[in-house]
């Protein structure tokens, strides 16, 4: 609606609140994209609520837009919850916005999703470099004929006895059976010993010896997993045991198409479509290193183009569209290995990594030196990016500094950007962190902080009423640094004065449920370190759709070899043998090493003129922090190391082991 028009008589109650939605919509736009609007009309309209990331095709919006003129272009970046629309002319995209600005439309699912327009200078996003398979690899198109997959689907009797040791039906969300050897999801492993009656289906002979002779696989396999997969199911992100399964692992899709998302534990994500009756391989690296999965979801993001069949989704947001999901039923063939696995990746392989134990501080010198490398440095370099993702108070942290007694000092120890401290304005705050960098960003929004060590804070002992450390002790390297650390929060408080400490968990699936940072599988930055920075935006833009899982900003993959001997980071991780944890799966070792992607550095956030040509930039670095995720009754039982402190209450949170302590 017009400013000018709106001055013009009083605005009615509907009109208003379409005001206020689309003042809402803008401010999400530049506050967590960067998009600016502009009062005057111009060709270029961004459509709010009109993208891939919140279940519009662009099948579903071109007519729409082609109502109101011709439309130039139609640009929808991936995953994200708008679109960029380029009118032949001004007159067209002003019709545009007084036409649709506020206009309902459903989509395939029959959800009801409201349009918001504003006029843009520019149409720029975040672009995407160019990708490739990962190495080893390979998607075999038409590998069957039609014929074929009818009777391989007719051959699987999903109604037989349910006493059947081929079926499986403990699977929430597929049906699934096996042969050979019954697949273990709980560990990605066969038992060797306890083999399935009756072998291999004898149906798959004659394609197996085909796919031998041609060259597709080298050894004949003797394990088979069928799951047939409705739509909006998926696969959670993992690899296959290297000790169980030889190199080579083979799946079929029969029935409807399907993008599965690889994974290198350095973060890049590669989507890559996996067309009906293709044949996927997976070898080396891809099958070694590479995590694979499918996103819950029931439309993929897919190219438009009806050329494009196999192969990688790229970035192109001219040619992106969505293809809603079929039942799917995939044949996944694998060798049983009967010796130990000597790849080449032994810092991901359990056969290797019972060998070569991980490396460990030895000294409180080397802790030290470590922190420095990948804590202390890291969030320096990091502190903008990182503090744009710290905007949610967590609840219980909110609730315990709520419940504190009006007037109370309180002290937030590694209070990163400040967060915390402005919560309960009855409260005496103050907050010191490591990091200058985010000090400054607490001291901008007028916050009482300072930097120092954790383990050395400059306050008079026994000064505080409170203290909380909020996902700190987790990054100090031996167990008598995270010992000292919580000594130093008992040190600042008076007697009967209380901490809230907080800390990641190994057990991200606790009570049979999964932790939001499994849950958000979303797979770029943001709360808690991983969490998408996407999803500020589609709550806040989407209130009516189910959000759509996107992908990774791209970043550089580092060579197998750097990898190999412990590295992968944007600056030399030097002879640590940590893991590397691969971002949004389950933690397999205590100590490790997370990636960050750096956003919003000069030049990693292209504006690309409307609708000019699409170059590639150097991929936003990388950076590596250690974390010692901890164990159930861990953090309880380094409190009770001390003997001037009582645990009043200890709890999961969110992926979080929490304990609340009293100085005694």
């Amino acid at each position: 609606m017009d400013s000018n028009h709106q001055n013009n008589y009083k605005l009615n109650k509907t009109e208003k609140k379409f005001l206020r939605k689309q003042i809402k919509a803008r401010h999400t736009l530049l506050r967590h994209e960067g998009i600016e609007t502009v009062s005057c009309a111009t060709q270029i309209l961004v459509v709010a609520n009109g993208g891939l990331g919140n279940g519009v095709s662009r099948n579903q919006l071109l007519p729409v837009l082609e109502k109101c003129g011709l439309v130039d272009a139609l640009l929808m970046p991936p995953n994200k919850p708008y679109s960029f629309v380029r009118y032949k002319t001004t007159e067209e995209s002003k019709k545009a916005y007084v036409t649709l600005n506020g206009k309902e439309i459903v989509d395939d699912l029959g959800q009801k999703i409201i349009l918001y327009l504003n006029f843009v200078e520019k149409a720029q996003w975040k672009e995407l470099e160019l990708q490739a398979l990962p190495p080893g690899l390979m998607v075999v198109e038409e590998i069957i004929s039609s014929e074929e997959e009818k009777m391989l689907l007719e051959g699987i009797n999903w109604t037989e006895d349910t006493d059947s040791q081929n079926f499986q039906k403990s699977l929430k969300h597929r049906r699934v059976k096996h042969f050979g050897y019954e697949f273990y999801y709980e560990n990605n492993n066969v038992d060797k010993n306890k083999p399935l009656p009756g072998g291999l289906p004898d149906f798959c002979d004659s394609i197996l010896e085909k796919w031998l002779k041609e060259g597709f696989i080298k050894h004949k396999p003797d394990q088979l997993t069928v799951n047939q997969y409705e739509p909006g199911h998926g696969i959670p992100a993992h690899i296959d045991t290297h000790s169980a399964f030889e190199d080579e692992i083979v799946s079929l899709s029969l029935g409807s198409e399907i993008v599965m998302d690889f994974k290198h534990p350095d973060g890049v994500t590669v989507p890559v479509m996996l067309p009906r009756r293709s044949l996927l391989l997976m070898t080396g690296e891809s099958r070694y290193l590479w995590t694979h999965g499918i996103t819950p979801r029931k439309f993929d993001t897919i190219q438009a183009s009806k050329g494009h069949k196999s192969g990688i989704i790229t970035s192109d947001v001219g040619d992106l569209t969505l293809s809603k999901r079929g039942i799917r039923t995939s044949f996944t063939f694998r060798k049983v290995r009967q010796t130990p696995c000597n790849c080449s990746y032994p810092l991901v392989c359990d056969s290797q990594m019972k060998e070569t134990p991980s490396s460990f501080p030895e000294s409180n010198k080397e802790a030290s030196q470590l922190e420095q490398e990948y804590v202390h440095r890291v969030y320096e370099e990091i502190a903008g990016h990182f503090s744009s993702t710290r905007h949610t108070p967590w609840p219980r942290v909110v609730e315990f500094l709520k419940a504190l007694p009006s007037g109370s000092l309180v002290a937030d120890i590694g209070c990163g950007n400040g967060k915390y401290l402005g919560i309960n304005k009855e409260l005496y705050m103050i907050g010191c962190d490591r990091s200058q960098n985010l000090v400054d960003i607490c001291r901008e929004r007028q916050f009482q902080a300072f930097v120092c060590d954790a383990l050395a804070v400059p306050v008079r002992s026994g000064s505080c009423d409170a203290c909380i450390s909020i996902a700190v002790i987790h990054h100090f390297a031996t167990a008598e640094r995270r010992v000292a650390a919580i000594q130093e929060l008992v040190r600042l408080l008076r007697p009967g004065g209380k901490a809230l400490i907080y800390v990641w968990a190994m057990e991200q699936e606790y009570n049979k449920k999964k932790s939001k940072y499994l849950r958000e599988n979303r797979i770029s930055q943001g709360k808690k370190g991983e969490i998408n920075n996407d999803t500020s935006v589609q709550e806040l833009l989407v209130e009516q759709m189910p959000v759509v899982g996107n992908q990774d900003s791209a970043c550089s993959v580092p060579s197998t070899n750097d990898f190999q001997e412990g590295g992968c980071n944007s600056r030399e991780v030097t002879n640590s043998k940590l893991p590397i944890h691969t971002n949004r799966t389950s933690f397999h070792s205590q100590d490790l090493l997370v990636p960050w992607h750096l956003q919003g550095n000069p030049g990693k956030n292209k504006l690309v003129e409307p609708f000019g040509a699409v170059g590639s930039h150097d991929p936003s670095p990388v950076f590596h922090r250690y974390y010692h995720v901890f164990c159930e009754g861990e953090l309880e039982a380094a409190c009770q190391t001390l003997s001037n402190v009582r645990i009043l209450q200890s709890y999961y949170d969110q992926g979080n082991w929490c304990v609340i302590l009293q100085r005694v």
